[in-house]
């Protein structure tokens, strides 16, 4: 049975304040539960990335349409870049009040994730315009996280980080030390994508 408010007096943007304080008493008095249920274990995130995902497809299928006859040698890093405005300008950053994870197909539905399920897009659209070497790298630091994407492409590492920021590496261990992953350190750092997953700390 739908749940309805009286409106009464009230404007559609203080109704919808109204019903989103609502679901969200709903979903912190059922918090545990649900995160309980979303668990995810670090050698299951592979799962997270769809790149064969219709709605991933679509969107980089238009963006292959951009190009005059899209050539992955000649044409992947400016589509990159494209993927990467894609995530900037029609994805919102959101943060969850729980620990929820959101595939790619139900960010693009959405229009909104927080900056992993952003990352997780990201890394889902670069493997479909045919970078396999495409990963997410995490870092977390006390509560800290920071998350890149990177792959590899014309000899070299580029790698996109959480603002969208596009920087080239030599190598991978250039962007894994811009990152903080150093072997002393006191740090849980990994790597994944659909096809594997891998600890750096």
């Amino acid at each position: 049975m739908p749940i309805e408010l009286n409106s009464g007096d009230m404007t559609e943007d203080e109704l919808l304040k109204k019903y989103n304080g609502l679901y969200l008493e709903i979903i912190m008095r059922y918090k545990e539960a649900i995160e309980k249920g979303e668990k995810l274990y670090m050698a299951e995130l592979p799962k997270l990335i769809t790149p064969s995902d219709e709605n991933v497809v679509s969107i980089v299928n238009r963006i292959k349409g951009s190009f005059q006859g899209y050539n992955y040698d000649q044409n992947f890093y400016d589509a990159a870049k494209q993927a990467n405005a894609y995530i900037k300008d029609s994805i919102k950053t959101i943060s969850s009040p729980i620990q929820f994870w959101l595939r790619p197909n139900q960010v693009i539905s959405l229009e909104a994730g927080d900056v992993f399920d952003k990352m997780v897009l990201l890394c889902s659209m670069l493997i479909a315009l045919g970078n396999a070497s495409t990963k997410i790298i995490t870092v977390v630091v006390n509560d800290s996280k920071k998350h890149a994407v990177y792959c590899e492409f014309g000899g070299k590492i580029v790698a996109i980080d959480a603002e969208g920021l596009v920087s080239e590496f030599d190598n991978k261990e250039a962007l894994f030390e811009r990152m903080g992953v150093k072997k002393e350190s006191e740090i849980d750092a990994y790597e994944f994508n659909d096809k594997m997953y891998n600890d750096l700390a």
